[in-house]
């Protein structure tokens, strides 16, 4: 969407962007747990995020702020997705989502940097919040991993950039919780990732992840894959396009438990200023004894075993045309998703037809998308990770919301 720009200059010396958006949504499952039909509205995705740099940007940070836990928490529904004690509705992210340091330099045409504080490893594809839809896909806990301390070093020369970098494998516990400091650096993780036209990106990644689940340590263990291409620029009415795989292997000491799988692929279009996402994902997913409340489950399990895994096949179409306007886009939007969840073992002690009452699911958005301020800011990629750019780099690069 465009917008003004907040963004304030002197010369090429300083720079800061600031930039505020928030989704105002009624999300429908049918049928969900139980056999039901809910339907529901809430705030999703308030966020304000700030990018300022120094030095002509040899020093620059970001920081990024996630209201969901004052918004959203119970969890926005999301058919098929999973994550720190939520199914079926994504899950709240922390209040500090992002605030990350960055120093950068370049020795020729080879550029470097250093990156710190809390934020996203560099592994997978970009955050699916920078992406054309409001629910997201079932594969976030697969294909991406966020809201670590995390240290990180890049360097890109021509097409090509490597990252590397160490983190804290436990998942947030609560919106307000922070990381267990004590664990940082039991994970690691590395990314390279190739731009051989100015059109296309391409990234594989590795992360070794320790206990993710459990933050006093002592859980499963992961060994995670990603490998995906990216529209890095607009092609005529194409504005968007991604296609990625992801793996997750869980492992008991070195014993492989279990393995979860991915591919998805997406797109966007603009006809007549009205925006045309699409998407489709075959994903894996574990599933837990679920709680009282049939959309949570319990984030310390009594022992390491799932009770069964889905096969979750979904197409998602979603439908967006931005109003007129001088300083804040406003964007109305409807999505419409149809899930098709199965049984991945038999016998398994979670039949998908059983708990849902159907192997066909619907489920729906109608909201409005808002949003003021620009500002440059690649979630996910910081300093010399920022591909297409020349020189030494702001932490962000292009931002995508």
């Amino acid at each position: 969407m465009g917008a003004d720009s907040m963004e304030l200059r002197d010369s090429t010396r300083a720079s800061f962007g600031l930039r505020a958006q928030a989704i105002a949504l009624v999300a429908r499952m049918d049928p969900g747990p139980a056999d039901r039909t809910y339907t529901e509205g809430y705030l999703a995705q308030p966020l304000v995020m700030a990018h300022g740099g120094v030095l002509d940007h040899h020093l620059s940070g970001l920081l990024t702020l996630d209201f969901e836990g004052l918004t959203l928490d119970r969890g926005q529904l999301n058919t098929g997705a999973y994550g720190e004690g939520y199914a079926d509705r994504r899950h709240p992210h922390t209040y500090l989502h992002e605030a990350i340091a960055v120093a950068s330099g370049a020795f020729g045409r080879v550029r470097v940097s250093l990156a710190g504080g809390k934020g996203f490893v560099p592994f997978g594809t970009d955050d699916p919040m920078t992406r054309p839809f409001a629910a997201y896909p079932v594969n976030h806990h697969l294909a991406q991993i966020l809201e670590r301390y995390v240290a990180i070093a890049a360097v890109t020369a021509g097409p090509l950039t490597l990252e590397g970098a160490a983190f804290n494998g436990d998942e947030p516990a609560s919106p307000g919780a922070p990381p267990d400091a004590s664990r940082f650096g039991d994970s690691w993780a590395a990314r390279a990732t190739v731009t051989p036209l100015p059109l296309l990106e391409v990234e594989g990644s590795f992360a070794s992840v320790t206990s993710p689940e459990i933050v006093s340590g002592g859980g499963r263990d992961q060994h995670k894959w990603s490998a995906g291409a990216r529209l890095a620029q607009p092609l005529g009415r194409l504005s968007s396009a991604l296609v990625e795989w992801a793996r997750t292997d869980e492992l008991v000491g070195d014993v492989r438990a279990n393995q979860f799988t991915s591919i998805l692929a997406e797109g966007s279009t603009v006809l007549a200023r009205t925006t045309v996402s699409a998407r489709f994902e075959n994903t894996t997913r574990p599933e837990e004894e679920r709680l009282l409340d049939p959309f949570r489950y319990s984030r310390n399990p009594t022992d390491l075993a799932i009770i069964g895994i889905t096969r979750w096949q979904v197409g998602t179409i979603a439908v967006s045309t931005p109003l007129p306007s001088r300083r804040v886009d406003v964007a109305p939007f409807v999505e419409v998703s149809y899930a098709h969840p199965t049984a991945e073992l038999t016998p398994s002690a979670f039949v998908p037809q059983d708990f849902y009452g159907t192997t066909w699911i619907w489920s729906a958005s109608l909201g409005l998308r808002a949003g003021i301020g620009s500002m440059v800011h690649r979630m996910g990629r910081y300093g010399a990770a920022v591909p297409n750019v020349r020189g030494p780099a702001p932490s962000g690069g292009q931002h995508a919301h």
